[in-house]
């Protein structure tokens, strides 16, 4: 099951696991965008396509990914979706606040939580859930972005260890800035020549490779990189860094 998958890194993902032959539960709440994917992957490699037109910010939204995954033995299930609007704290209004810890924060460990009760006992399992460099250095104008998203790195890294015995597969990945329709939306400009904009199938590909492997994954050269310096210097001087540069991206707000 690929949520979040009509377009972006969700569509990357769900192309790349088409290319192998798994059959494919699609969920997203972009029905015209979802219907063309599912076109374009329905009958490669015989891969079986259901999609399923859902916003995951709703309250049923868990039981009926959960009763799909269970209708079809699913043994993946990966998650993207996220809310990420850029902007000051104080500007947020208290439905956008709620935005981000419904979409980002109870709909994953809810499904998440559920995929893990159901899976079958001794098969091997996999979730991936998509995290952020940004949950990682914490910038200027993304505060609950950047909380959630340290919030989906720390579930990720805490179940890999816990589940390691059990067969399941557990990874965050945590992506710096990705060309898809939400990044673009955002509206970066003045962007850092060090920042690498990554091709979503690239993200795709280098969390599958990474998959039961490690409990993260950085994609990208670059952005481990610069994780790594950041690493090595101060919180302060990190934090002074990152957001410098996302203030600069942003000089409107």
């Amino acid at each position: 099951m690929i949520a979040g998958a009509a377009e972006g890194i969700g569509a990357a993902f769900s192309r790349a696991l088409a290319g192998y032959g798994f059959n494919l539960i699609l969920v997203d709440k972009n029905y015209s965008s979802l219907n063309l994917l599912a076109e374009e992957l329905d009958g490669k490699k015989s891969t079986k396509i259901i999609s399923v037109q859902l916003d995951l910010s709703e309250e049923n939204a868990i039981n009926i990914c959960r009763e799909k995954m269970t209708d079809h033995e699913c043994g993946l299930l990966i998650y993207i979706p996220a809310f990420s609007a850029v902007g000051r704290f104080t500007k947020y209004t208290s439905i956008e606040i709620d935005q981000f810890l419904v979409l980002n924060v109870r709909t994953p460990i809810h499904l998440i939580h559920s995929y893990l009760q159901m899976r079958r006992p001794g098969k091997r399992t996999g979730v991936i859930l998509m995290s952020s460099l940004a949950g990682m250095v914490g910038p200027a104008l993304a505060a609950p972005y950047a909380a959630t998203k340290a919030f989906s790195l720390l579930l990720s890294e805490s179940l890999f260890y816990e589940m390691k015995d059990s067969k399941v597969d557990i990874l965050a990945c945590c992506a710096g800035p990705t060309s898809t329709p939400t990044y673009w939306k955002s509206k970066p400009r003045n962007q850092s020549k060090l920042i690498e904009v990554m091709d979503p199938a690239d993200v795709a590909a280098a969390a599958l490779k990474k998959l039961g492997r490690t409990p993260v994954c950085i994609p990208g050269w670059k952005n481990r990189l610069i994780y790594y310096f950041l690493t090595r210097i101060s919180v302060k001087t990190a934090g002074h860094i990152v957001s410098k540069s996302m203030l600069e991206m942003y000089p409107d707000l």
